[in-house]
């Protein structure tokens, strides 16, 4: 029986220990390089760039001419039919008298613009413009889902972080309130005191809790980020967060700005946009410029009428034409003016649109500027006050073991501890997130 119970634990410790170690620790730069490839949004923005690409051979290939073949083929009855009488097809007379004929014609035609202002070739410019701002449209995303899985990842270890310092304040509340329990035996303490210290381990105890749902939140919207959506656990790896990150010199407003608008995608798509603009204006003037284009075809037809052979009629019958057309507009009823006028409006609005997105990048740029300044200057100041508060509550704690100090002291020196240790963590890692922030917009 003992053999067989032993066997059973060691099958499931087998089972938790093989379970614990499929569970993937994922590093920061792993969850971005998963999310790039297999974020949905991220899959979306490809294929409209695949869409733009699209039109761009579209609009290449409208420099070419055009070339259509077509035949048609028909059937004619005639049922009373004049043997005297002769039908002339093509130049040649016909005198069949088959009550039914069989006509065939056959035919290619091509027509080329060969010039219309340059409105074909600045089409194509336009789509290949599209193309690129696509492109920035989807490095615009990437860029979003990156900050967005940086920000989360700091934020777990921040929580992660907070929930030990939360398990430390339960247990030393625990210890409190057994020591309590014993200076209650002994009536050193009331039962009222006592029940303050149970509270105190009880409310530490639900922050613990707060804290374990708060870590599980957070790991869930990375997991969405990801588009991972299995039910396996999900871990992070837990590097430790050193005072060197936190205290290391922020990078200049100045040079993290001059390199955000110079690589950030939302300038790229916006500097598109005026050159799209530009192109714009020159299509709705082309309008006001004559059109050239050149046409021609080839021509042939057969009939059961004919008494030749189709091959001899195909050849006979054979026709061929070129010609050039020159259309020059007169009056189009205010829409090329209007067209104009309206692609000169977006060019303004291309321009204005470049100086919103500089302003919105400096006002971001300069609050994570702020906010590492500022938190790196408040984890300084806290560490020092944790250090403080530490001493102080230990001492406070050896007081009330020896019934010198009252439990309202024991507790307020607590509370400054735990509030000097969320502090500190808090600066702490506002300041490495804020920093990483500051490298991902100067490109370092």
């Amino acid at each position: 029986m003992n053999k067989i119970i032993m066997t059973t634990a060691l099958v499931s410790l087998s089972i938790v220990s093989s379970f614990a170690q499929s569970t993937k620790q994922w590093t920061l730069e792993e969850c971005i390089d998963y999310a790039l490839a297999n974020n949905i949004s991220l899959k979306k923005k490809a294929l409209d760039k695949q869409t733009a690409h699209e039109n761009t051979l579209q609009a290449k290939a409208q420099l070419l001419p055009s070339v259509n073949a077509s035949t048609t083929q028909g059937v004619g009855f005639r049922p009373w039919p004049n043997e005297s009488m002769g039908m002339v097809s093509n130049g040649t007379v016909q005198r069949s008298v088959d009550k039914l004929s069989y006509n065939g014609t056959y035919g290619v035609n091509a027509n080329w613009t060969v010039w219309n202002g340059n409105k074909s070739t600045n089409t194509l410019k336009l789509s290949k413009v599209a193309e690129e701002q696509a492109a920035a449209d989807s490095a615009i995303t990437a860029k979003t889902i990156e900050e967005q899985i940086t920000q989360l990842y700091v934020q777990i270890l921040y929580t992660n972080e907070a929930l030990t310092v939360n398990k430390q304040s339960y247990e030393a509340s625990l210890a409190n309130e057994n020591r309590g329990k014993e200076m209650v035996n002994v009536g050193k303490m009331s039962n009222a005191d006592l029940a303050q210290l149970s509270a105190q381990a009880a409310n530490d105890k639900y922050g613990i809790v707060e804290t374990e749902s708060n870590l599980a939140k957070y790991k869930s919207q990375l997991k969405q980020l990801l588009e991972i959506t299995a039910e396996s656990g999900f871990e992070i790896v837990l590097p430790e967060a050193t005072d060197a990150q936190a205290t290391a010199t922020v990078p200049a407003l100045s040079f993290v700005y001059e390199n955000a608008i110079t690589n950030r995608p939302e300038i790229v798509y916006s500097q598109l946009g005026i050159k799209g603009s530009n192109l714009n204006i020159a299509i709705a003037k082309a309008s006001y410029m004559p059109t050239i284009s050149l046409t021609g075809s080839a021509m042939t037809s057969s009939s059961s009428m004919n008494e030749n052979s189709w091959v001899n009629q195909i050849k006979t019958n054979f026709d061929m034409a070129l010609g050039a057309t020159v259309s020059m507009p007169i009056y189009d009823q205010r829409q090329t003016k209007t067209a104009l006028n309206k692609a000169r409006i977006a060019r303004e609005n291309a321009l204005l649109e470049l100086d919103d997105q500089k302003k919105k990048i400096w006002n971001t740029v300069e609050g994570y500027w702020i906010d590492a300044n500022n938190n790196q200057q408040k984890y300084l100041a806290a560490k020092s006050n944790v250090e403080s508060a530490q001493m102080s509550y230990d001492l406070m704690s050896e007081q009330f073991r020896l019934g010198l100090k009252n439990i309202i002291e024991l507790m307020n020196s607590k509370t400054n501890l735990i509030k000097a240790q969320q502090d500190m963590l808090q600066s702490k890692y506002m300041t490495i997130l804020s920093k990483q922030m500051l490298d991902l917009y100067g490109n370092r």
